[in-house]
């Protein structure tokens, strides 16, 4: 495959670049029904939680069949409902549950090993973009901050602020011109082969899918909503570490 004319870069983040501890999704529930109760709701843990989970997955459902992005707000407030509480999405209260959800993540992802000084040497000779499916853009941005990758990235693009999820298009479209490059300038470095690679595709923009995470056996987070386990297509490049992506783009570490 010839890479002369390739002058970006994309990157997911979730499992691409960053991982989540196991547990992380089960403590920011534990911090979500905290925030709420003392707010001034009388929830149970479990119906609650049951009924969170059952409003994510329809929210979530609507979305893969729109593209359209949805957020915590909207299941906080229909999982309130349930329990008798008629809250708008809008509420303050929902708002602060969703700042405590959040933080629960802040100290639980970590690097792939060898991310940043690949990102260093790949901004010398690339425009480096993120694509990241993410309800609450300004929690992606404080792990983005405090891992230290927001320098590498000349565009920062979260689906919570442009209305759309990937795989839809229109997130693809959005990564391009802020790059300012053309469908065959630019690689897209995902590991969901839906989302990101079969995305990709359908965007005319050539995906390499990424498994150092599936080929280390890291634990995927308890309780996530999305989980990919499909596999791209055989032509599609596949990568297992960042030496991996050097030699594929046949450029210097």
């Amino acid at each position: 495959m010839n890479l002369n004319h390739i002058k970006a870069i994309g990157f997911d983040l979730f499992n691409t670049l960053i991982t989540l501890e196991p547990d992380t999704i089960l403590k920011a529930n534990e911090k979500l029904i905290s925030s709420l109760k003392t707010s001034g709701f009388s929830i149970d843990k479990k119906p609650f939680e049951k009924a969170y989970r059952k409003a994510a997955l329809e929210f979530l459902d609507k979305s893969r069949k729109d593209g359209r992005e949805t957020h915590n707000s909207f299941w906080i407030s229909a999982a309130l409902k349930a329990a008798g509480y008629d809250v708008a999405q809008d509420d303050p209260r929902i708002a602060l549950a969703v700042e405590s959800y959040f933080s629960a993540f802040f100290p639980s992802c970590h690097l792939i090993p060898g991310t940043k000084e690949m990102l260093s040497s790949l901004k010398k000779l690339f425009r480096l973009g993120l694509l990241s499916n993410f309800t609450h853009p300004p929690a992606a941005r404080t792990i983005l901050e405090n891992l230290g990758l927001l320098s590498f990235f000349d565009v920062l693009l979260i689906s919570g602020d442009l209305g759309y999820r990937k795989p839809h298009p229109l997130t693809f479209r959005k990564l391009l011109e802020a790059l300012e490059v053309q469908e065959d300038e630019i690689l897209y470095i995902g590991d969901d082969p839906d989302s990101d690679i079969i995305g990709a595709q359908h965007a005319g923009i050539q995906g390499v899918w990424t498994t150092y995470v599936k080929d280390q056996n890291i634990a995927p987070a308890t309780g996530l909503l999305l989980q990919s386990t499909g596999t791209p297509p055989s032509s599609v490049p596949r990568i297992s570490s960042w030496k991996e992506l050097f030699s594929f783009l046949a450029v210097p570490r």
